[in-house]
């Protein structure tokens, strides 16, 4: 039952596989999805660590909330969905990746392409089968660890926290592959990696955040930004809260208020463009890509207890695909409801 639910996930899509992760120097994209027109407008939501396992487990993640966001996130009718890592719970255990197939049924439904990132959880239990689990769960990334998927306008490359990213290894050479080839018709570039590159001076004292795989990670981007002609926004998971930062050019958005227990933030050192400090934080993130714009909105459940959840507009950003300088801020009208 599982394997069939599984192979769901990919029917409506058509890709073209392009490169293989395991030639490390292939600069080209590893999937083509050739639906997507450079010039059409893309809807796109990012967020992570939900946990889905057995509802009756309530220690850890929330299952009221991380089904309701499931759901919701369906609503906003994306194209595309992105997601941070720690998806299941217990990543080795093959009945939360049933949970989590039942419970984004409507992902499906709604024909919605999902381009996951592993996160520690997804390993919880035994890499081996929890990768297996994985990659049965995502087929439309075609066995791939780490991978780049090209989308018209946008191209996603997501890195594996779980695989080594030290200089010198086929992950951190791959990655710097593709950044030094970037397709010519990419005017926004999305990193998915799930243990923060950048994160607020709690999570640093308190986490050692972030690792030192990120960092290696990051400095290859870092010695990239320069001769890159698309726009650049990392998303990252980990850390239960919500958190954003502007960093050598790059865009940094920690999203992990998927349903997993919230992490609460007793300070938010200047860096921190999110100033908010009310908790919890369990949120989603919309992201419109038209005409060389982009407009991200940050939508926060309103109060986890109510009776009735709703959201609301907490955080935004704007990017222009031929600017370097961000709008960053929170005052600008909304004109969805929600």
């Amino acid at each position: 039952m599982l394997a069939s639910l599984a192979c769901c996930a990919i029917a409506s899509w058509a890709v073209s596989p392009s490169a293989s992760p395991q030639d490390s120097q292939n600069p080209r994209p590893t999937l083509i999805f050739s639906q997507f027109s450079r010039n059409q407008p893309l809807r796109v939501v990012v967020y992570g660590d939900m946990r889905f396992a057995d509802p009756s487990i309530t220690v850890g993640t929330n299952p009221r909330i991380r089904r309701w966001l499931a759901g919701r996130v369906a609503k906003e009718k994306p194209e595309v969905m992105l997601l941070t890592g720690d998806t299941p719970f217990i990543g080795a255990r093959a009945g939360d990746w049933l949970d989590f197939q039942r419970e984004t049924a409507p992902w499906r439904a709604r024909h919605i392409l999902v381009l996951p990132t592993t996160g520690n959880h997804e390993v919880r239990g035994g890499e081996s089968a929890g990768i297996a689990n994985y990659l049965r769960n995502f087929p439309q990334i075609r066995g791939h660890r780490y991978y780049s998927a090209l989308l018209g306008p946008l191209e996603v490359i997501s890195l594996d926290c779980t695989l080594g990213s030290e200089p010198g290894s086929d992950q951190a050479a791959w990655f710097a592959a593709q950044l030094s080839h970037l397709p010519s018709q990419v005017r926004f570039l999305f990193l998915l990696y799930h243990i923060p590159w950048v994160a607020d001076e709690q999570s640093q004292w308190i986490a050692g955040l972030p690792s030192k795989s990120a960092l290696d990670l990051r400095g290859i981007l870092d010695a990239h930004m320069a001769i890159l002609h698309a726009r650049v926004v990392v998303f990252i998971g980990h850390i239960h809260n919500y958190e954003r930062f502007v960093r050598n050019g790059a865009e940094y958005v920690v999203t992990g208020g998927g349903g997993a227990e919230p992490y609460p933030l007793l300070l938010r050192g200047s860096g921190d463009l999110y100033r908010d400090m009310a908790f919890p934080v369990y949120h989603f993130l919309t992201i419109d890509v038209d005409d060389g714009k982009l407009h991200a909105v940050m939508w926060k459940i309103q109060d986890p207890d109510a009776t009735k959840l709703r959201v609301v507009a907490k955080d935004q950003f704007f990017l222009s695909a031929s600017a370097r300088i961000d709008k960053t801020g929170t005052d600008a009208p909304f004109q969805r409801k929600h």
